[in-house]
């Protein structure tokens, strides 16, 4: 057998549960959603919600035996992988090690309804032993419909097309040329205490894989 075969073959496993692991995630944070709290709620206030997981748990394994069947083989049992939700696996990130972001969307959001590029976003550099608390601030504010429409942040899953040790949280506006509201949301994240100048990227430079290097800036704002 070809050893790039081989190796193909055996990270297999991994890479299908990688796969089973995010469609989960969304699900969860979509089920427990419409039942009411955030799953970050339900983590940082140490609620068990464990009927509720396993009601979701056993409607994706109806709908995706395999995907389910690949988190049974990683993990050992469902009972393991709530434990990782209640750790805080997918809601703080120096505890999420298995996706490269935490995502949330601000209210009402939703991807077919923006032009993607037209979107834009403040980035925000954060040491380590920061991005814990820096990222809940962004997160409640865009839950609560004070910034843009959707933040990330970076986890301490190794991401290899990293280009800084830091972490980084990215807050999304709809249209970068409406400068009033990129604005605004800038003003917010001052008050929020990201009170150090940070730049603004729009997607299309994104798309098009440029990035800041030396003698050339991509930032189409900074304040």
């Amino acid at each position: 057998m070809d050893p790039e075969e081989n190796e193909l073959e055996e990270n297999e496993p991994e890479a299908l549960s990688d796969v089973a692991y995010g469609l989960f995630e969304v699900l969860l944070n979509r089920g427990l959603r419409s039942r009411g709290p955030y799953l970050f709620e339900l983590v940082e206030k140490g609620v068990d919600f464990r009927p509720d997981f396993d009601t979701i748990f056993d409607g994706f394994r109806s709908e995706y035996p395999p995907l389910a069947d690949a988190l049974i083989q990683r993990f050992g049992s469902p009972d393991a992988i709530y434990a990782r939700f209640r750790d805080g696996e997918g809601v703080i990130p120096s505890k999420t090690s298995l996706m490269y972001w935490i995502v949330q969307d601000a209210p009402g959001a939703a991807p077919g309804q923006v032009d993607d590029e037209k979107v834009g976003k403040w980035l925000i550099f954060l040491e380590e032993d920061q991005v814990d608390e820096g990222w809940r601030r962004v997160r409640d504010d865009t839950c609560a419909g004070l910034l843009g429409i959707s933040s990330k942040v970076s986890t301490v899953k190794p991401n290899p097309e990293s280009r800084d040790r830091r972490k980084v949280i990215y807050v999304y506006t709809k249209d970068w040329a409406d400068e009033a509201d990129v604005m605004q949301v800038r003003e917010r994240l001052r008050e929020r205490g990201f009170t150090e100048r940070i730049g603004y990227k729009r997607n299309i430079e994104t798309f098009r894989g440029e990035y800041s290097q030396k003698g050339k800036k991509v930032t189409f704002y900074s304040a």
